[in-house]
C-alpha cells in the first residue's frame, strides 16, 4: 500500500516543479527583471528589517519599516494585533542579558498585484551565536512611497535544534 502513496507523491512533486519552470519559462525578459528587482527589493528590506533592526536592536529604523497596524502571527503565542506590544516586546529582548538574532536561511519572492509582496522562506534564531531555533515564515511586504513596510507576518513551524555548526 505504500507505493501508491509514494508514487502520487511523486507525482505530485513533479507536477509542482514542472508548473514553475513552465511560469518561469513563460516570463517575457521584462517581466523576469521586474520579478528579480522586487526579490532584491524585498531581500533588501528583510536584511534592513532583522540584521540591522532586530539583530541590532535599532528600534527607531524597526518601527519605520513596521506598520502602525501590523498584525504578528506567532504559532506559539497566537495573535500580536498591538505595535505597541510589539515595541515592548522588542525593548524587552534587547534588554537582555544575551543577544538574540537572526539569519534568514531561505526565502521566496511573490508580487501581490499593485499592492506589494508576499515573502516566504525559513530562518533561525541563535543565542549568543549558538543556534537554537529554526522556523518558517510569511510576511506580507506593502509598498509604501518608494520603499517597503511590513504589513503582516506568520511565524510558525518552530522547532529547537542543537548547534551543529
Amino acid at each position: 500500500m505504500q507505493k501508491p502513496i509514494t508514487l502520487v507523491a511523486l507525482f505530485f512533486c513533479i507536477s509542482t516543479i514542472s508548473c514553475l519552470a513552465q511560469d518561469y519559462a513563460s516570463q517575457s525578459p521584462s517581466e523576469l527583471q521586474a520579478h528579480n528587482r522586487l526579490r532584491a527589493e524585498i531581500i533588501k528590506m528583510d536584511s534592513l528589517l532583522f540584521e540591522v533592526a532586530f539583530n541590532k536592536c535599532n528600534l527607531p529604523l524597526y518601527k519605520q519599516i513596521v506598520t502602525d497596524d501590523f498584525e504578528f502571527y506567532d504559532d506559539r503565542s497566537g495573535l500580536n494585533k498591538s505595535l505597541d506590544k510589539e515595541i515592548m516586546s522588542f525593548q524587552d529582548r534587547c534588554s537582555k542579558p544575551y543577544s538574540v538574532t537572526r539569519k534568514l536561511i531561505t526565502s521566496e519572492v511573490h508580487i501581490l498585484g499593485d499592492y506589494g509582496a508576499l515573502q516566504t522562506g525559513e530562518h533561525e534564531f541563535y543565542v549568543n551565536d549558538e543556534k537554537v531555533q529554526k522556523a518558517k515564515f510569511t510576511t506580507i511586504w506593502e509598498k509604501h512611497r518608494e520603499s517597503w513596510i511590513m504589513k503582516r507576518a506568520i511565524s510558525y513551524d518552530h522547532q529547537d535544534v542543537k548547534n551543529d555548526d
